[in-house]
């Protein structure tokens, strides 16, 4: 049974060659066509449009019932369906359809437990977090953010007068 770990024929191999060189392709134009945003982490939209490509390139270089035109046809309406979703984002009604909200995980140095528990977050993985920003005491934090993307931001500054610019806490809901 172990050996077929390491069986591969030279006709298998060569599929696997040519298919890792068409997908490739596919992406530096499907990329080149549709814009940088197709890699972003933007949303959790954008983080499904990063999942689906790496699953369609995998399926695509290493199965054989699925062809390179078949990954190919695949790989551009995923990028096509981003981008459309991309457009519809600027209506606030789709945007709030396919997009988390951004959520205060502290206000200051307060730690807001509910939020966290909401984002299922951990006060260690809170913690983690602001050590990894080089924050050294708690009074130097403004805010920290669940951002829409899973990723959590942390503002943060060694002067007292400077207060977090309303603009930049827009969208982030607090409680």
């Amino acid at each position: 049974m172990m050996e077929n770990w390491f069986d591969a024929s030279a006709s298998s191999l060569l599929a696997i060659l040519l298919s890792s060189i068409g997908i490739y392709i596919s992406i530096i134009l499907f990329t080149r066509l549709f814009g940088k945003r197709s890699f972003s982490k933007m949303s959790s939209f954008d983080f499904a449009m990063t999942v689906a490509v790496g699953s369609i390139i995998a399926s695509t270089i290493l199965s054989k019932s699925v062809s390179l035109i078949q990954g190919v046809t695949g790989l551009f309406f995923i990028y096509a369906l981003q981008l459309i979703a991309a457009y519809f984002r600027k209506y606030k009604a789709f945007q709030n359809l396919i997009d988390n909200t951004p959520l205060l995980l502290m206000d200051g140095k307060e730690v807001l437990y509910e939020n966290l528990k909401k984002a299922r977050v951990t006060e260690s993985d809170l913690k983690g977090k602001l050590r990894e920003a080089n924050v050294i005491e708690l009074k130097e934090i403004r805010a920290v953010i669940f951002e829409t993307t899973g990723d959590i931001s942390v503002l943060h500054t060694a002067y007292d007068d400077k207060k977090v610019d309303s603009y930049i806490l827009e969208d982030v809901a607090s409680r």
